[in-house]
């Protein structure tokens, strides 16, 4: 790709790119937003059934990737298998308006093998615009990871909108008509060449190979469809997923084993740290994917809501980096340029405990709770601000670090490696979030002992007191309590990353 800068000083192909994955993602927060109210108002699934569907749903969206990825690495291109992805990710919105369950069940994978194809390779090829050591690339991800918000911004909103007032299928419509948008966006930028000679088919002989008679290229496509209800059934029987977790690590461990010996010496060292940023990545997922579950039932029945519903308090995480994106771009440019720019280590550890904070601002707001067991808006929003900052000091940056620390061969599976951290987090998210459920009476395990201190020091409730309170109450302090904990031990960690940075800092050699 040539250097030539036309958006914001960066490669055109980035406009297009960031504009693709703007809508793709307004697709899919669209129906995210929606997701866990529609299954426990519309459908009446219980919390925990509604946790555990989301939980695998999201997981799974975030493990296809590695699988598309290589797939993209070694027969598709970046090109042909976004293009797909889109496709099979328009189908599963669209097919959310059939209310059957074969159709929900089936929509949810459809969305699940399609973002496996988009998601890594539209990130992946992105860091082909830019040459190794160009140092506007953390800058340009930062652009990228803003259309991504835009996208998430403006979808709980409209999407929100549309469900309250016509109903919840009209919502999941315009989530599919953004991901066709986002798809004809690409297939722009592919028709004006901004892409030169970029994502094309890796090997055009291998791809016209034939198997079973179907050429490869083509094999890849139908077994996707095929994979389908399979994903269907892994959701439908959600309790078991932890047997699915066991496999993708052990499956996941032999491929970066096979790599490992494939590589160098220090490719191998910075492909460690690539492995040591996705474990605190996931880290970071677990408690931060709250947002689409249990702090979106937290904000229905527990905070005072003003001027939006439950479903679009999904909107402030994205439109806070909307806001600072730019700002944050802005930072590392001058930071590098007076030499004080932290380096990619200090900034995980600088998320992690930034997201921290934010959790513990929401167990903050027990302190100010009414009659009523609902706390105040304020928190909720100054939370989201907190914990955004935190993640834009580490996803960003890490999409950015995938693609300088993998081997060049196999950029586009380790991108679907750092994606992974999204299936592992959406799985221990999922468990997270049914320690906010109410069992029996009790209060749950942050009632008790240390982190019952924890509890009453960080929210200003009890849990003897909070006992003797109506069943709204209880909810409440379920809530407030496994925030403020996770909040401390999130800030711990990232104190204790920022502390110990500079033996990981050796193995990255020379990126930054």
């Amino acid at each position: 790709m040539n250097s030539k800068t036309d958006f914001l000083g960066h490669p055109k192909g980035l406009l297009y790119l960031f504009f693709a994955e703007l809508w793709e993602r307004f697709s899919f927060y669209g129906m995210r937003a929606l997701l866990v109210l529609y299954m426990t108002k519309h459908l009446l699934f219980t919390d925990e059934m509604s946790f555990g569907i989301y939980a695998a749903y999201m997981s799974l969206v975030y493990v296809t990737p590695m699988i598309g990825g290589m797939l993209a690495d070694k027969i598709l291109g970046f090109r042909k298998a976004i293009v797909l992805g889109g496709l099979l990710m328009a189908l599963g919105h669209f097919f959310l308006t059939f209310e059957h369950p074969a159709f929900f069940y089936g929509s949810l994978s459809l969305i699940i093998v399609g973002n496996g194809f988009f998601k890594p390779n539209i990130s992946s090829f992105v860091g082909k615009l830019y040459k190794e050591g160009d140092v506007r690339k953390d800058a340009g991800f930062t652009i990228f990871y803003m259309g991504i918000n835009i996208g998430g911004a403006l979808a709980p909103l409209l999407c929100a909108w549309l469900a309250e007032v016509y109903g919840w299928h009209y919502g999941f419509i315009l989530a599919g008509i953004g991901m066709l948008v986002g798809l004809l966006v690409f297939k722009g930028g592919v028709k004006y060449n901004v892409f030169e000679g970029q994502g094309l088919v890796p090997d055009q002989a291998l791809y016209d190979e034939k198997q079973f008679g179907v050429k490869k290229g083509n094999l890849v496509t139908i077994v996707a469809f095929l994979s389908v209800p399979i994903f269907a059934l892994i959701i439908y029987y959600y309790q078991f997923e932890h047997y699915l977790v066991w496999i993708v690590s052990v499956v996941l461990m032999l491929f970066l084993f096979k790599i490992f010996r494939s590589v160098t010496a220090k490719e191998r060292k910075k492909l460690a740290v690539a492995i040591f940023f996705t474990v605190l990545y996931t880290l970071f997922a677990a408690i931060f994917e709250q947002a689409g579950s249990s702090l979106t039932l937290f904000a229905d029945r527990n905070v005072n809501l003003v001027g939006m519903n439950a479903a679009q308090t999904n909107s402030i995480n994205s439109t806070f980096i909307i806001l600072m994106a730019i700002p944050f771009s802005m930072l590392w440019g001058y930071l590098h340029k007076i030499h004080r720019n932290p380096n990619s280590v200090v900034k995980f550890g600088l998320g992690l405990f930034f997201l921290g904070v934010g959790f513990i601002t929401f167990g903050l707001s027990g302190y100010q709770v009414d009659e009523l067991a609902k706390t105040p808006m304020m928190y909720l929003i100054v939370g989201y601000f907190i914990l955004t900052t935190g993640e834009l000091f580490l996803s960003p940056i890490g999409l950015s670090k995938m693609t300088e620390l993998s081997p060049l061969k196999y950029t586009a599976f380790i991108m679907g490696v750092w994606f992974s951290a999204n299936f592992y987090g959406h799985f221990f998210a999922g468990k997270i979030a049914n320690l906010t459920t109410v069992v029996n009476g009790s209060l749950g395990v942050f009632s008790e002992g240390f982190f019952g201190k924890v509890t009453t020091v960080f929210t200003g409730l009890s849990s003897r007191t909070v006992l003797e309170q109506s069943e709204d109450f209880h909810q409440l302090y379920t809530y407030v309590s496994v925030y403020a904990n996770l909040g401390v031990i999130s800030a711990i960690i990232g104190l204790f990353v920022i502390a110990f940075y500079k033996p990981v800092k050796k193995w990255m050699f020379e990126v930054y």
